[in-house]
């Protein structure tokens, strides 16, 4: 089936769908069934841009078949508008196709919880710690466009104004979907401010963006958690270093450990590493999942693979290529103070017809 066979088709269900939710909405028994009524409300909202969006398009495509006809009319004025208006229509139908394709893509329930964001220097040394606060701060920049939130978890700072770790979570609706695809290996090509030569040098930065995880997303059964408390290091506020508030969290079947040592107090330290560990075994299901996906796909959009070169910032030349979908920037100042809207939604729109296409 191709790509446009595929739309057509889950579209008429979509449509369809609509109406069968609207019955159900008006029935007296999803009145009492409180948890039932969110649910529909919430897929007859989606619903509702689909329905509305095909209205347009149906109605552009009616209007498509009468300029067309009166394109062939032997009045040379009327025919000549008639094209424009052909024209005209075309472009609008082909736009509305494009905003068609990811309202019916069936959106991963996971895509509008908070996530926690975990940026680590790689290799570059100082010059790699400076990229990772790079980092931060156009992800701090992107997420405050938004209108979310940012919650520092943790943050290891380096030398000259460097970051060697930053965990963060991004509270809000729809986080985990929009920085989903950031997840992988992050590389500079750029003059580090310590080279004396005006050499370029390569460095890199990892990144991973992890969901959110509740509780019912997965057991964790005290059993299998080994939990140590040690003396916090480095800064902190009074008494954070005089006591042993600092929290290690080893999850034994799988063998994910968490530190932390940014809170007050060791409950505060539990808590957040509790969070975090959540966090890292759910995107563990994630990139199991993804992976085998992946295998049957062209690219790796949306896998979980941490170890994959995903993107270049060439600061000489003020370029930002994502090398998944061969999308490139020219305006990197643009890009690093948090304008990612195209980057993003071209990834997210790459993934939606590669979607359409498996199918």
């Amino acid at each position: 089936m191709s790509v446009a066979d595929a739309l057509r088709e889950r579209l008429s269900e979509a449509v369809a769908r609509a109406a069968d939710v609207e019955r159900e909405l008006a029935d007296s028994d999803t009145a009492r069934d409180a948890k039932r009524l969110a649910e529909l409300a919430r897929e007859h909202h989606r619903l509702a841009a689909v329905v509305e969006t095909n209205r347009r398009m149906e109605r552009a495509e009616r209007e498509l078949v009468d300029a067309r006809d009166l394109a062939t009319t032997d009045d040379a004025e009327l025919a000549a508008e008639a094209r424009a208006e052909v024209e005209r229509l075309e472009a609008e139908v082909a736009e509305l196709e494009r905003a068609l394709r990811p309202l019916l893509i069936p959106r991963d329930p996971l895509d509008d919880r908070p996530c926690i964001v975990e940026i680590r220097a790689g290799t570059g040394g100082d010059e790699a710690a400076l990229f990772a606060a790079d980092l931060f701060r156009m992800y701090t920049r992107y997420v405050e466009r938004r209108g979310w939130r940012v919650e520092p978890i943790s943050i290891s700072e380096g030398t000259l104004g460097g970051i060697k770790e930053a965990v963060f979570k991004v509270d809000g609706t729809g986080p985990f979907g929009a920085l989903r695809h950031e997840s992988g290996v992050h590389r500079v090509q750029r003059v580090p401010a310590t080279e004396a030569q005006g050499r370029i040098h390569t460095s890199a930065a990892t990144v991973a963006v992890l969901p959110e995880a509740e509780e019912i997303d997965l057991k964790i059964d005290e059993k299998d958690l080994r939990i140590d408390v040690f003396r916090s290091s480095g800064p902190g506020g009074q008494s954070v270093n005089t006591t042993d508030s600092a929290v290690r969290i080893t999850h034994i079947p799988t063998g994910v450990v968490v530190s932390q040592q940014d809170q007050k107090s060791q409950l505060q330290n539990k808590i957040k590493a509790m969070e975090i560990l959540r966090a890292r075994l759910l995107d563990r299901m994630i990139a199991e999942r993804e992976a085998e996906r992946a295998r049957l796909r062209r690219s790796q959009v949306s896998t979980g693979d941490r170890s994959a070169k995903i993107r270049t910032y060439n600061f000489p030349q003020s370029r930002v290529t994502d090398h998944r979908i061969g999308f490139t920037s020219h305006d990197i100042d643009a890009v690093m103070n948090g304008e990612l809207a195209p980057l993003i939604e071209a990834l997210q729109l790459a993934d939606v017809e590669e979607r359409l296409a498996d199918d």
